[in-house]
C-alpha cells in the first residue's frame, strides 16, 4: 500500500497556479488570442538531438506514437489553416532525468502571432510578465553575455578554442561540432549568471542555435531567436518562425544525421508538418513558457517539484 499518497505542492501554492492560468487566459482574450487544443500523441517528434522523446504505441496501431515535447507542430498546422493568433497551455512530456528544474511531464504556456516578428514578440512576452507581477526584462545580446563570462565570441572563435575551453569546463571528450560545443559553454557557464539581477531576454543566438527560427540578412547573420531567463533559469524560448518547407526539410535532415553522430535514433519526420509549411503558412513569431519554471520565481520556490501536485516520484 501507497504511503506518499499526499501531493507535494502546498494548497497556497496550488491557488497560485489557478490565479496564474486565470491571469494568462485573460491577458490572452484581451490581446485576441484564440486558446485552442491539439493532440498530446502524434506518430512523429522533434529531431533535435537536445530533446529526448517519450514513446508509447497504441493496440490497433503498428506504428510509434510520440509524446508531445511540445505542441509546435500541430498549433503551426492550425495557423496554415487560417486560425489567426492561438495559444495553448498543455502537458508536455521530455525524457530527461529529474533535477533541481525538469521533470519529465511538465506544463507549457505556447502561443503564435501571425504578422509578428521576434521584437514585436518579445514586447508582448513583456507585457505578460508585467500583468503577473514581474518586471519587465531587458534584453541581450549571446555574444554580449558569452563575451562577459567566458572572453570568446560565439560568432567568430574557432572550433579548437571553443573545444579547448569546453575541456577546460569538463566536458573532456569534446567533439568538433560548433553547436554542441556552444551549447555546452553556455548551458554550463553563460545561462547560470543571466537574469539574477533583473530579468533578461537573451537575443541574436548563432546561426548554428536557429533551432526553428529564421536567420536574419544582417553581415554577420543571427537567428531570430529569443529566450527569457530569470535568476539563471531558463523561462521561455521564442522565435521569429521559420515558414520555408525546404528549409525546415533540410535542418530536419541535418538534425537526424547528428543524432545518428551521436548513437540516437532516428526520428520521423512529420510530413503533415511539413505539408502544412507548403500550403502557406503566416509570418508569424511564437513563444514556448514554461510554467512550472514560472511559478518557482512568483512562488520563491527552489525545485519545480514543489510547484507540482505529484511530481514524478510521487504519482
Amino acid at each position: 500500500m501507497g504511503k506518499n499518497w499526499r501531493p507535494r505542492a502546498d494548497l497556497a501554492t496550488i491557488r497560485l497556479r489557478a490565479e496564474l492560468l486565470d491571469n494568462i487566459r485573460s491577458f490572452m482574450k484581451e490581446e485576441g488570442v484564440l486558446e485552442v487544443e491539439t493532440p498530446i500523441l502524434s506518430p512523429a517528434s522533434i529531431p533535435d538531438p537536445n530533446i529526448h522523446s517519450l514513446q508509447t504505441s497504441l493496440s490497433e496501431k503498428t506504428s510509434k506514437r510520440y509524446l508531445g515535447t511540445s505542441p509546435e507542430f500541430y498549433m503551426k498546422r492550425l495557423l496554415a489553416a487560417g486560425s489567426g493568433p492561438i495559444f495553448q497551455i498543455s502537458r508536455v512530456f521530455r525524457d530527461d532525468a529529474t533535477s533541481r528544474l525538469h521533470q519529465p511531464e511538465f506544463s507549457m504556456l505556447e502561443w503564435y502571432m501571425p504578422g509578428y516578428d521576434h521584437h514585436n514578440l518579445m514586447q508582448q512576452l513583456s507585457t505578460l510578465l508585467i500583468s503577473i507581477g514581474l518586471s519587465k526584462p531587458v534584453k541581450l545580446s549571446y555574444e554580449a553575455a558569452f563575451v562577459s563570462e567566458l572572453g570568446l565570441n560565439p560568432h567568430t572563435a574557432d572550433v579548437s578554442e571553443l573545444r579547448e575551453l569546453a575541456s577546460k569546463k569538463g566536458l573532456y571528450e569534446a567533439p568538433a561540432e560548433r553547436s554542441v560545443l556552444l551549447e555546452f559553454l553556455f548551458s554550463h557557464t553563460v545561462s547560470k549568471k543571466l537574469g539574477n539581477e533583473q530579468a533578461v531576454l537573451l537575443v541574436e543566438y548563432p546561426v548554428c542555435q536557429a533551432a526553428l527560427a529564421r536567420i536574419s540578412s544582417d553581415e554577420m547573420p543571427t537567428a531570430e531567436r529569443f529566450e527569457l531567463f530569470i535568476s539563471g533559469i531558463e523561462i521561455a524560448n521564442g522565435f521569429h518562425e521559420l515558414t520555408d518547407a525546404n528549409e525546415q526539410r533540410d535542418r530536419f535532415v541535418m538534425e537526424n544525421t547528428r543524432r545518428e553522430s551521436m548513437n540516437l535514433a532516428q526520428v520521423p519526420v512529420d510530413d503533415n508538418f511539413l505539408a502544412a509549411l507548403e500550403s502557406g503558412i503566416p509570418a508569424c513569431a511564437g513563444v514556448a513558457v514554461g510554467l512550472d519554471r514560472l511559478l518557482m520565481i512568483l512562488a520563491n520556490k527552489n525545485r519545480i517539484e514543489d510547484l507540482m501536485t505529484f511530481p514524478v516520484e510521487l504519482a
